[in-house]
């Protein structure tokens, strides 16, 4: 597409102005002749222009920063009437596009011709503080340069951009009483933490419980567990929570050191609290997915979590924080991708008073229903094939220790292998070895040694040769920098470098339960691996007790 023919800004239109006309209505709009919006004007109207007849249109906007101003002055799309978005993009670029198939014109400032304007170009990239620029040459060339220093070209949006945004549905917010969309939650993006606004300090309040004496109590039921700890030997609830008093408990109360206890009748209480084990049982079922079993009933206002089956624990650790940041509940538990047995304790959540007021109650839950923080993975008992490159242990040279090595780990969870093979390092000896293993009923691959940066390691070029796809070559975890991961159709592949061979722990380690329990690994997820993935290289090993990949 071309910019206009002429560049006589003095008898261009921008929109139904003059340009003298269109400074005039930015000053009264904005509160002066924003060089910004000036621009803008412009550029709204080289992409009105070369919109077809008749069609209705909406805007985006790729800054925050006087382009929108710009175009809710000259085109009926605005921020409030929902046909403008603006997309931080840091770009200083608009679109203006059909509302029914996302086909439109998008417009930016190109650098390359702001160079002609050298006020402009200053201004535009910030080459001089705003005090050292002369305001008026930059208006001055900003009028001069006119069409001309701008870029346009043809786009279509994405299709999810095309979707209207309706508001639906309004609810009341139960912790400060203001309307909102229902489909944010159950309360409100502000009560959910979400509150541009400085809050005040403030303690967790406690409803008013009345303490009487273990004598005046006799016959009264108690509020509360009551924890008896013997030094050394055990920790646990004496009384529980209903106990109803008698005389006979009078003397192991005096033995606890307790000389008043709480009573108060819990319909006194009000609906504007939450008991603690209520809390607890309410933030467990909520936090629980698959395979995940809880300590029912609530002891000392907590629950535990542990597996109900074998598997590989995952935690939405962006959920659990959010929830710990709430004043007055926690939830702590093991590390994410740990190994648990069927019955293993790996969580624990309560609220910390006794009485939890309702309204954080409801922002802990609000957190919660997001998604479960745990779930169980089953692990499957693989078969596995492994294939050891190398030449010199191909030739006799040097005698393998890869293939027992690897044995001894995967079937320590059960996996089978059902073939093994050593070739040399040559690409397509590699990759018919790799054909002759997936023939053999493999759906997990494992290549030893071949690759690092030597010119004889060639291990990766041979399994392209077999098909692999999705290579993610290079992790974050020391022992195991050079593992490689990839796929062969449904085949798992995992590639060992060769530090397997001196370090007792390594990224294998870390990474077969993981494949074991089908977890997507990406990219992503092993460079957030990098935190706790440093071996110490303890004398004497005892992973996965260490902090090893936690």
């Amino acid at each position: 597409m071309q910019v206009s023919p002429h560049n006589d800004s003095a008898v261009q239109k921008i929109g139904k102005y003059s340009y003298d006309e269109f400074v005039s209505v930015v000053q009264s709009f904005h509160g002066y002749a924003a060089p910004g919006v000036l621009m803008g004007g412009f550029m709204v109207q080289m992409a009105m222009e070369r919109m077809p007849e008749g069609v209705l249109y909406d805007a985006v906007s790729e800054t925050t920063n006087c382009l929108p101003d710009a175009i809710q002055l000259l085109t009926p799309c605005t921020i409030g009437n929902g046909w403008m978005r603006v997309l931080n993009l840091g770009r200083y670029a608009l679109c203006l596009y059909d509302k029914t198939n996302g086909n439109g014109v998008r417009v930016y400032v190109d650098s390359r011709k702001t160079v002609h304007y050298p006020a402009v170009h200053t201004w535009f990239l910030k080459l001089k503080p705003k005090r050292e620029q002369d305001t008026d040459l930059l208006l001055s060339q900003i009028r001069e340069a006119g069409f001309g220093i701008y870029g346009i070209e043809p786009v279509t949006l994405r299709e999810h951009l095309l979707q209207r945004r309706h508001k639906g549905a309004i609810a009341i917010c139960s912790i400060c009483g203001e309307a909102y969309p229902a489909d944010h939650g159950r309360i409100c993006r502000v009560c959910q933490g979400q509150n541009p606004y400085i809050e005040l300090p403030h303690g967790i309040p406690t409803p008013e419980l009345k303490a009487v004496s273990v004598e005046e109590a006799i016959g009264k039921p108690i509020v509360h567990d009551m924890t008896e700890i013997i030094p050394g030997k055990s920790k646990g609830p004496a009384f529980q929570k209903g106990h109803v008093l008698d005389a006979g408990d009078l003397c192991r109360l005096h033995q606890m050191g307790k000389e008043q206890v709480y009573v108060t009748d819990e319909t006194a209480i009000g609906s504007g609290w939450v008991h603690e084990n209520e809390a607890a049982l309410a933030f467990a079922k909520a936090m629980s997915g698959e395979r995940i079993g809880r300590s029912d009933p609530p002891r000392e206002g907590k629950i535990n979590l542990f597996a109900a089956e074998d598997g590989l624990l995952v935690v939405a650790d962006d959920i659990l924080e959010r929830f710990n940041r709430i004043e007055g509940v926690m939830c702590a538990s093991r590390k994410s991708y740990s190994v648990l047995q069927k019955g293993q304790v790996f969580a624990g959540t309560r609220a910390i008073p006794l009485y939890l007021p309702r309204t954080t109650f409801e922002r802990a839950m609000q957190v919660l229903d997001e998604k479960p923080i745990f779930s169980i993975h089953p692990m499957r008992q693989a078969k596995v094939g492994i294939l050891v490159t190398g030449t010199e242990v191909f030739r006799g040279l040097v005698e393998d220790k890869f293939i027992p090595i690897i044995r001894a780990k995967v079937e320590a969870y059960g996996c089978s292998v059902v073939r093994t093979d050593i070739v040399p390092d040559d690409r397509n000896a590699i990759s018919e070895g790799i054909q002759a293993i997936l023939q053999a009923g493999a759906d997990l691959l494992v290549t030893t040694a071949g690759l690092s940066v030597d010119p004889d390691d060639v291990t990766r070029q041979g399994l392209l040769d077999a098909g692999a796809s999705g290579m993610l070559y290079g992790s974050a975890i020391l022992p195991g920098a050079m593992t490689l991961l990839a796929r062969i159709g449904n085949v798992q592949v995992i590639g060992v470098p060769a530090c397997a061979l001196y370090f007792k722990i390594t990224s294998f380690d870390l990474l077969l339960p993981r494949l074991l329990a089908n977890v997507p690994i990406q990219r992503e997820h092993l460079a957030k691996m990098g935190h706790g993935a440093f071996c110490m290289e303890c004398k004497t090993c005892t992973f996965p007790k260490c902090p090893f990949g936690k």
